[in-house]
């Protein structure tokens, strides 16, 4: 059997992901080149995010960094087993307080000089391009918040030409509001 590996038998999802996984294995690369061991693209944000605004909960995090509250409670918890944070209680018993360790504090110099690098690659990247992906990727972020993408996959042609498909997916939207 031939391998075709010209992406026919890929979708957008999968054609996103790999290009997501090509550029965070090269910036993970550049980060271990700098002697952060054990620190992860994905950090990054949050690292941004607490040292412009301080000590935040979780669910507020999340906020700060556009993901969501599941996405940021696992890098958090990634990041405190690397210790790179601390977590301490919140103003209630469910809520996480998250802190920067000394030790992040200390590659603060490293973390920015590879956040800056990075952004110019990305500019440099974007250059590239028929389309900037630093204008793309929140342009499609923008439009699934308007309608998200399983109401459109409800609304496609594709779906109005096959009923059956289109009744399903609208049972289960009506079922996950009841």
């Amino acid at each position: 059997m031939s391998q075709r590996g010209d992406g026919a038998f890929t979708g957008l999802g999968t054609q996103l992901r790999h290009v997501l996984e090509l550029m965070d294995a090269d910036v993970a690369g550049v980060l271990a080149d700098l002697g952060l061991a054990g620190y992860r693209p994905r950090f990054s944000p949050i690292v941004r995010a607490l040292v412009a605004l301080g000590p935040l909960p979780i669910r507020e995090l999340a906020r700060a960094v556009s993901v969501t509250h599941s996405a940021a409670s696992q890098t958090v918890a990634a990041m405190s087993r690397h210790g790179f944070v601390a977590l301490e209680p919140g103003q209630d018993a469910r809520q996480r307080v998250v802190y920067l360790t000394e030790r992040t504090r200390q590659a603060l110099p490293l973390i920015q000089a590879e956040w800056a690098a990075t952004s110019s690659a990305a500019e440099e990247l974007d250059a590239e391009l028929p389309f900037p992906l630093g204008e793309l990727v929140p342009a499609i972020a923008a439009a699934l918040e308007r309608k998200p993408f399983r109401q459109r996959i409800a609304d496609s042609a594709w779906s109005a030409a096959h009923p059956a498909f289109g009744a399903a997916i609208a049972e289960s939207a009506r079922d996950m509001k009841e």
